[in-house]
């Protein structure tokens, strides 16, 4: 177990940060130690109330920190480029920290606005979108990292060139798989090109473990299986907490 904890978070004062899905789970407790270790930060969530009340718990649990709320659905990539526009007026053109947290797992077969298999468009495809459109404002004043949460299902995943949107055969699993095996190929290619090009930009992937969080909830729940959802919330008995996903 490393011994690296948050008391020795540096002071972010003056840097600017932006977490995807930020209004629960590991992403909430990101944007929280964030703001409160200086930083100006974005929460960028689909759904604008939750997000209102994320803002405003941060901003509660962290007085004088400036937190702000953009509007950000992974799956409609109109949307992602609606938010990158606003980020880059947020954050006055200077974004130093990316956090690519937002993901979903094991749904239904589903589409993404723009038709592409849900677990793939909003894991991969929208965050590869929103970097895209972020670079520009990504390490101007100084370093910049980009940090993408994957997971240990990359291992089952495997990238069908023939079959992305898992048209033939739909399995839940293996989409997700396939999504964060994309993650990680994504951040190495994102840091090898950004090394090439010699900007001063660092591209790194991170697995949380596995959290108590909302994550494996709304696959059951889109399924009609309200207890199968049921059945995930209770295995806060064995996870770890957001807080230890988040650190």
């Amino acid at each position: 177990m490393h011994s690296w904890t948050l008391d020795d978070m540096p002071d972010l004062s003056g840097s600017t940060a932006v977490v995807t899905g930020a209004n629960s789970g590991i992403g909430a407790v990101t944007a929280l130690v964030l703001a409160r270790s200086g930083a100006r930060t974005v929460l960028a969530c689909r759904d604008p109330e939750r997000g209102r009340r994320a803002v405003d718990a941060v901003r509660r649990a962290a007085p004088g920190s400036d937190a702000q709320l953009v509007r950000l659905d992974l799956a409609d990539l109109s949307s992602v480029a609606e938010a990158a526009e606003a980020i880059a007026k947020e954050v006055d053109g200077r974004l130093d920290l990316l956090v690519n947290n937002a993901g979903v797992m094991a749904l239904p077969h589903l589409r993404t606005a723009d038709g592409f298999e849900m677990q793939f468009g909003t894991n991969h495809l929208g965050h590869f979108a929103l970097t895209h459109r972020l670079l520009p404002v990504l390490g101007v004043l100084g370093p910049a990292r980009v940090v993408t949460l994957s997971s240990l299902g990359h291992r089952i995943g495997r990238i069908d060139l023939g079959d992305l949107d898992a048209e033939r055969a739909y399995s839940k699993w293996r989409p997700y798989g396939q999504s964060k095996l994309a993650n990680l190929l994504f951040t190495n290619e994102l840091d090898r090109r950004a090394r090439a090009a010699g900007r001063n930009l660092v591209a790194l992937a991170a697995h949380p473990g596995l959290a108590a969080t909302e994550l494996g909830q709304a696959g059951p729940r889109l399924a009609g299986r309200n207890w199968a959802a049921r059945l995930e919330r209770a295995s806060r008995l064995y996870t770890q907490p957001a807080s230890a996903g988040g650190l």
